[in-house]
Parts: structure tokens; C-alpha cells; sequence
């Protein structure tokens, strides 16, 4: 399903984008013997990547991230490791932008390194985020995000979620909102992403089913 070189992941705050990023290198650790990702997520303190570096280490995977006292910064960050990956070419690279439009901007500045590079670049939806609860909210945002990042969406990928009160009917509505999404602004479904626990049988799109990672300090009790 992610069977580009390098993977870049866009989507608005609480779209989970990140969960996906961390499911998507294991699984193409399963296929690849190196895999880096590249966390230039700079908004959100809950949901980083980098916050996972003793785990994501020990599956054998490089994470690209600010270190010391820079690790839980709010900024655009870009090591310059991070381009060094990029040309590797023995590497399998995801990167993890931040949902706003300073991580849109982060992306911006490997414009010329990717270019030319086998990328794909996916936008997360999750239309009960706030950013993202109607069509037209985010068309703007794909749009808007698309231009500053100077980066083509090559697929839209569905993760409608409300957490561990997901039901099918929210994945479903999903389906149909990501389908409109689509035809507006011609970009195409990816597929629909459906989190371990929940039976949910392709229907409109393929599934693609993750482990959950990431909590948030509401999630712990």
C-alpha cells in the first residue's frame, strides 16, 4: 500500500496523522532492512513521534528528531540528518509533518532535496476534528497546506475516529466524507485506516489496520 521510497504524511491537528506515520514504518521494516522517520511535527506536544525513541530503536528503526534540550520544542526544526536520509537511497524514509502552516512550511524547505526523489505525499482526514468537520473546511485546509508546502497530495487516507468510542457507523460516515473530499479537489483515496480491535471489512476503500501508540494525558488514568 506505501510502496514509495519516501512517504510523507500532512493532516490537521488530531488527525492522526503521527499514529499512522509509526504504523506505516513498522510495516515497511517488515519489508525493508533500513527505515528512518522524520518527525518535523512542530505543533503538537501530545502526539510526536519523538517521544517514542527508546521504542522505535529498539524495533530498529532511525528517528530523525531534535535531541536535548530542542527535543520537545515547538519549531520548525530540520536537522540537517534529515537530507541526508532523503538521498540515501537504501533507506526507507516517512516523514511526519506537523499540522499547521509552520510544519507546511518545514516540508517547504526540503522542496529541492525531494524533488526528483520516488515520493508520495498522504493527507490524514478525520472529520470529527474541529479543523476538519466539513467538506469545505478541509478542502481549504488541503489546499492551503498543499501550496505552502510546495507538495503535490498524491492520496487522501481516511482515519474518521472519535478514539475508543469509534463504532463503524463513524468509520463509515468517514468513508462517505473523504469520498466528497475526493471529488472536489481530484485527489484520490488511499484507503481507510481502522485501529486493532475493531472489526471493520473493506467497503468503499482498502483497510489499513494500526496499533495504537500514542496517548493522551486524558488517556491515562
Amino acid at each position: 500500500m506505501f510502496d514509495s521510497r519516501i512517504s510523507v504524511f500532512m493532516g490537521m491537528f488530531g488527525s492522526g496523522k503521527t499514529e499512522i506515520s509509526l504504523n506505516v514504518a513498522l510495516e515497511l521494516k517488515e519489508k525493508f532492512e533500513h527505515v528512518a522517520l522524520a518527525d518535523i511535527d512542530v505543533i503538537s506536544s501530545y502526539f510526536r513521534s519523538r517521544d517514542y525513541i527508546s521504542e522505535l530503536e529498539r524495533i530498529g528503526i532511525r528517528l530523525i528528531a531534535p535531541h536535548g534540550a530542542l527535543m520537545h520544542a515547538d519549531l520548525p526544526i530540520i536537522t540537517a540528518a534529515v537530507y541526508g536520509y532523503i538521498s540515501n537511497e537504501t533507506y526507507s524514509l516517512i516523514i511526519d509533518v506537523g499540522g499547521n502552516d509552520d510544519g507546511a512550511v518545514a516540508l517547504g524547505s526540503l522542496k529541492v532535496a525531494l524533488d526528483g526523489k520516488d515520493v508520495r505525499t498522504y493527507f490524514v482526514l478525520n472529520p470529527y476534528r474541529p479543523f476538519t468537520d466539513t467538506i469545505e473546511k478541509a478542502v481549504e485546509h488541503i489546499s492551503r497546506l498543499s501550496k505552502v508546502s510546495r507538495r503535490k497530495i498524491d492520496y487522501l487516507i481516511n482515519n474518521a475516529n472519535l478514539g475508543n468510542e469509534t463504532t463503524l457507523e463513524n468509520i463509515r460516515y468517514g468513508e462517505r466524507f473523504v469520498s466528497e473530499v475526493s471529488k472536489r479537489i481530484n485527489i484520490p483515496v488511499l484507503a481507510t485506516v481502522v485501529a486493532d480491535g475493531i472489526c471493520f471489512n473493506a467497503e468503499k476503500f482498502p483497510v489499513f489496520k494500526i496499533k495504537k501508540f500514542l496517548k493522551t494525558p486524558w488517556d491515562i488514568r
